[in-house]
């Protein structure tokens, strides 16, 4: 069992508070998630630091001091090797401006990345995802814990699973693309879902 009764996911994504929801129910955690649509006038936070963890902590501080609810907000992103990193902390806005006209930001960022790797071999297209994901209490009590996953990244996107980059990244060890996981078989393995295990381990501690 753990004090906390309900969690505030900064999100405004539909898929990740059932992803959430599903991985503090198999670490036997009895607690609600709920996203930011429960939660009008949240404010919007900017994702100005370099990192993963310090764009999470951002997040999970103004969000739990706006609901004064415990608050638990990631920041994930693509690190591709013949990219040296990036897109990193700037994967959900690498297409710029231009992802923005077009008002799919996901596919118009994965279509960047395929045309920046369209003449790199097969060999070199290894790619990381990363997230870390941060913990704030209402108390001003703060964690962060972070996952990783390797893979190698597709010519074209493959599958309607997922989101963001998912279509274009095969994990190590599989031969489908994230995209064509079955949302249990990505969270056993994924990056976010690595963190967020993590996380319930925390909130075990906690108590």
């Amino acid at each position: 069992m753990s004090r906390i009764s309900t969690l505030v996911l900064a999100t405004h994504n539909a898929k990740k508070v059932p992803e959430m929801r599903a991985i503090l129910a198999e670490a036997g955690l009895d607690i609600d998630v709920v996203g930011l649509d429960d939660h009008p006038g949240a404010p919007d936070v900017a994702e100005t630091e370099s990192t993963f963890a310090g764009n999470a902590l951002l997040k999970a501080r103004a969000i739990a001091a706006h609901t004064g609810l415990p608050a638990v907000a990631d920041d994930s992103g693509l690190r591709v090797d013949a990219l040296n990193g990036m897109p990193g902390v700037l994967s959900a806005r690498w297409s710029g401006r231009f992802g923005s006209a077009t008002g799919d930001k996901d596919a118009a960022n994965l279509a960047l990345v395929l045309d920046q790797l369209a003449d790199v071999p097969e060999e070199r297209r290894g790619a990381e995802f990363v997230s870390a994901a941060a913990l704030v209490l209402p108390s001003g009590e703060e964690h962060v814990v972070e996952g990783a996953f390797r893979g190698t990244l597709t010519t074209e996107p493959r599958g309607t699973n997922g989101f963001g980059y998912d279509p274009v990244f095969v994990p190590e060890g599989h031969s489908r693309t994230a995209a064509e996981l079955s949302p249990q078989e990505k969270n056993a393995i994924s990056h976010r879902g690595i963190a967020f295990r993590s996380l319930a381990v925390k909130l075990r501690e906690l108590g």
